[in-house]
């Protein structure tokens, strides 16, 4: 198998041990501040993600394989997490997303060859893609979405930073995407 597919599955094997170390045993104090005024708090990334293992990654691929351009992915529920995931321990989360990559990547590895990375599928807003654009997109997905449980962390934190703020770009982008530290 080719580079790209063994970097792309490495680092989808790293995000539940990044999620685990950063998140479990934290205190709701550190845990319940989202991103941004109108973003997710990290157990609701965490719930996004468990609903992309169940519902999104691995659906896409199969349907890539198996139906080419034919027959469009599903849409994505980007919000199913916050009524299923309602009263759930952000310690159970992470085990559950944890166990759902492990069993998604096994799967992945067992039903994609080199030959399939360029084959192509339909996305319903985006058009054609590749497996390959597909594995990409997911690990930037990750990467931004452990950016995202960063800024909630961080912004626990925001008022006690005092004059510091303005030099903690992690905060200045909560509240101005564009900022950057002076």
């Amino acid at each position: 198998m080719s580079e790209f597919f063994a970097d792309t599955t490495d680092l989808l094997a790293r995000t539940p041990h990044v999620l685990r170390a950063l998140l479990s045993g934290l205190p709701p104090t550190w845990t319940e501040t989202p991103d941004t005024a109108d973003g997710w708090r990290p157990r609701d990334v965490v719930g996004h993600l468990i609903t992309g293992e169940q519902t999104d990654w691995m659906n896409r691929t199969h349907r890539l394989l198996e139906h080419g351009t034919s027959r469009a992915f599903d849409r994505y529920e980007r919000f199913a997490m916050l009524e299923r995931d309602a009263g759930v321990p952000l310690d159970e989360l992470v085990d559950r997303f944890a166990t759902l990559r492990a069993a998604n990547l096994a799967e992945l590895r067992s039903v994609v060859s080199e030959a399939d990375l360029d084959r192509r599928g339909l996305h319903p807003s985006l058009g054609e893609v590749t497996l390959r654009h597909l594995l990409a997109a997911w690990t930037v997905h990750d990467l931004d979405h452990v950016s995202q449980v960063y800024a909630g962390l961080a912004g626990s934190r925001d008022a006690e930073v005092g004059p510091w703020k303005g030099y903690l770009g992690i905060l200045i982008r909560r509240e101005d995407p564009s900022a950057t530290p002076g």
